[in-house]
């Protein structure tokens, strides 16, 4: 277990560096670990906070923001306001500074004098916005109850204002010359306006300005990624309050390059993209710091606590960060699952969220296995209505039909996010999909690829309560004992055998010559790997054009 490193040393990048496989991080560690850090910046009169939004429940965010807003006095403290985010701890309880007061009752803080304007923008992307009664779980009575209301919610469509572009050369080496363009760096508006110098600017002949710069506090899990590789730090921005344009390009390149050569890899082409934004257009203009968690289990009673806090303002801290959420969350199997049965809880309200289930067990499961995915919260495919439409018009049918659908239809070109969201969920033919959900019909869930069986009917032969995570028995319909692997949550982890999780040094099958044309099309002889999962992970390259003499 590593230690709190003083902001005085490090050159000022790196406050807190704390996390093992052992570690388990109280609530009053964590609480110590934020007002440290918040006092080492200093008095503040504007801050903004971007967590993540439902689908990182577990991830702490709700928890840290609450404890920031409680430093800086903008709510009360509250106890047991984030019950559920409060299982992650050592000590059994909740935070012991709070154990003699009556239970749920708000008290007075007195952390620091100042009492900034706080703002928070859950970082949605392009999921759904979160209902008052998620923010309420997540964050807390005291936040959710605030007036004027805190919460902003990020629309990727329009509120958004594009800082610069990544170099079309990272592009097309990241996607092997199928997509020759530069990746635009795009940010929420009310993120852009919190830069250094247009506040100095702004707080000149101001008494009540005093020249303090914004505080930009990014929070988020950090854990095996199907686009980005792991998730969060700077893809909470350029993502999760970026915009249409940049939030497609980056799918569609995660998509192209191939799931399995980024899952579970900190380090990769898409990743650069973003580093290089970040360094070129955020790392001078806000005052912006990372708080990144590791979730994990434990091992004796299965709850979710947290191994690893990092806190920093570059990417020291998401480096890591990724080396421990690889020893915590990532499950090498020593053999392929033949059958693996999934459980979404309530975070999984779509196809577009629960189909974690299928990318986090890809590459574990079995040629010819059966992934039997149980969604009983889930009741659409999509986070919005365009999206939706799309993979019902479309549906999970292996790469060679969508993208022969995207270079068809318009409408789908102009929304690669979904494109790259149809591949990641088609199984290429290697293995069979059968969702269970609690809200769709059977025709819905037959019309875009996959396999429909009873919710009531999958829960009465894997009872979830009864199950543990890992490998389990069934005696089935023959009288002969099965085997197969649960997952309660996809979220918290990656599960793959050796086989299939390549070797960075792997060269593509995929030509680099300068003479692809920016679109290429996908040949329709073309096989799945053993990986599948993307153009990436395809055994044949694409019809090239013809050689020029």
């Amino acid at each position: 277990m590593t230690s709190t490193i003083p902001s005085s040393e490090n050159g000022n990048n790196l406050f807190c560096s704390i996390g093992s496989v052992n570690t388990a991080i109280s609530n009053d560690d964590l609480r110590h670990q934020i007002d440290a850090f918040l006092t080492s910046r200093g008095e503040r009169r504007d801050v903004l906070i971007l967590p993540p939004d439902f689908t990182r429940f577990h991830s702490q965010a709700g928890l840290i923001t609450r404890y920031i807003s409680e430093y800086y006095n903008f709510t009360l403290k509250e106890k047991n306001a984030a019950s559920s985010n409060s299982s992650a701890r050592s000590d059994g309880g909740g935070d012991s500074s709070d154990s003699k007061e009556e239970e749920g009752r708000a008290i007075p803080t007195t952390c620091t004098p100042c009492s900034p304007a706080i703002q928070i923008i859950p970082a949605l992307g392009t999921h759904a916005p979160m209902t008052p009664s998620q923010i309420e779980i997540m964050f807390g009575k005291e936040l959710s109850k605030k007036d004027p209301n805190p919460f902003i919610v990020h629309n990727w469509r329009e509120d958004v204002v594009t800082i610069g572009h990544a170099p079309a050369e990272m592009v097309s080496e990241a996607t092997y010359g199928l997509v020759n363009e530069p990746w635009p760096a795009q940010l929420n508006k009310l993120v852009w306006d919190k830069r250094i110098k247009r506040n100095d600017a702004n707080n000149n002949g101001n008494p009540n300005g005093n020249g303090l710069p914004p505080l930009v506090i990014s929070v988020g899990q950090v854990v095996p990624h199907e686009v980005l590789g792991m998730a969060n730090f700077n893809k909470n921005l350029f993502v999760g309050v970026g915009g249409v344009e940049a939030i497609n390009l980056s799918h569609f390149v995660g998509a192209v390059h191939g799931m399995e050569k980024l899952m579970g890899r900190g380090q990769n082409p898409l990743r650069s993209i973003l580093n290089y934004a970040s360094k070129e257009y955020l790392q001078d203009q806000l005052d912006l710091w990372y708080i990144l968690t590791v979730m994990g289990s434990n091992n004796a009673t299965g709850e979710v606590e947290m191994k690893g806090l990092y806190i920093g303002n570059d990417v020291q801290c998401y480096n890591m960060a990724c080396d421990l959420s690889l020893q915590v969350n990532f499950n090498l199997l020593p053999k392929p699952p033949k059958k693996m049965v999934v459980y979404l809880n309530e975070e999984y309200h779509s196809t577009w969220l629960g189909n974690k289930s299928i990318y986090r067990t890809r590459m574990a499961i079995d040629d010819g296995g059966e992934l039997i995915v149980m969604a009983p919260h889930v009741e659409t495919f999509g986070e919005d209505e365009r999206i939706d439409a799309l993979i019902r018009q479309v549906g999970y049918v292996g790469t060679p039909a969508i993208m022969e659908a995207m270079e068809e239809d318009k409408e789908l070109k102009s929304n690669l996010s979904a494109v790259a969201h149809l591949i990641h969920g088609s199984s290429e033919g290697r293995f069979s999909i059968t969702y269970c959900p609690g809200r769709l019909t059977r025709e819905e869930i037959e019309s875009v690829g996959f396999q429909y069986a009873s919710l009531e009917a999958m829960e009465r032969r894997y009872d979830v309560n009864g199950l543990e995570d890992g490998w389990n028995t069934e005696v089935n319909e023959d009288g002969v004992e099965e085997e197969f692997y649960y997952i309660s949550n996809p979220a918290l982890g990656l599960w793959a055998v050796s086989s299939r999780f390549e070797d960075d040094s792997e060269v593509s099958t995929f030509s680099r010559g300068k003479d692809d044309g920016a679109s290429t099309a996908i040949a329709s002889n073309q096989e799945a790997s053993a990986q599948s999962g993307g153009v990436g992970g395809w055994k044949r390259a694409p019809i090239s054009k013809p050689t020029r003499d």
